[in-house]
């Protein structure tokens, strides 16, 4: 999803393979593409010589190098379910899906986060007060219990 706020990173990609960061003036590399893209930049990358955008390429070259790591997020099921829409008269409908998909999951996911912000608004320490004085009700109403039940034995 685009970040409005966000500033567009035009990368070109020479020649001798290296990537060059025109909003930074500076060379970067696919990690540092990655972490723009993680911080909410918009990023465009384009082949200096023909002036090709290739950000899909240099995306799904990012995407696979992430999964050959620690905790890839696309199993082997998954992939050969998308491989299989290739050619397939819905091939593009299944793109289209699973963008709307991810969209709702982050849409989703945002509304949790609100709802989080919003439960924690209140201090820490207000929270624990609020707790301490639930508790306290709690096991006053404990003990008056008991006490009646110990007066009504007598």
């Amino acid at each position: 999803m685009a970040n409005d706020m966000a500033e567009q990173h035009l990368i070109k990609k020479y020649a001798n393979r290296r990537l060059y960061d025109t909003a930074t003036s500076k060379h970067i590399t696919l990690d540092g593409i990655h972490d723009l893209i993680v911080q909410g930049h918009d990023v465009r990358i384009v082949d200096d010589t023909t002036g090709e955008d290739i950000s899909r390429l240099i995306l799904l070259q990012i995407i696979a190098e992430r999964e050959q790591g620690g905790r890839p997020m696309l199993d082997a099921e998954f992939l050969t379910r998308i491989l299989r829409a290739y050619g397939n008269p819905m091939q593009d409908m299944v793109g289209e899906f699973l963008s709307k998909s991810f969209d709702a999951f982050i849409k989703q996911q945002k509304h949790y986060q609100e709802q989080m912000r919003a439960a924690m608004a209140a201090t820490p320490l207000a929270t624990i007060q609020e707790l301490t004085a639930s508790n306290l009700k709690a096991w006053q109403a404990m003990q008056d219990a008991f006490l009646k039940k110990d007066k009504e034995n007598d």
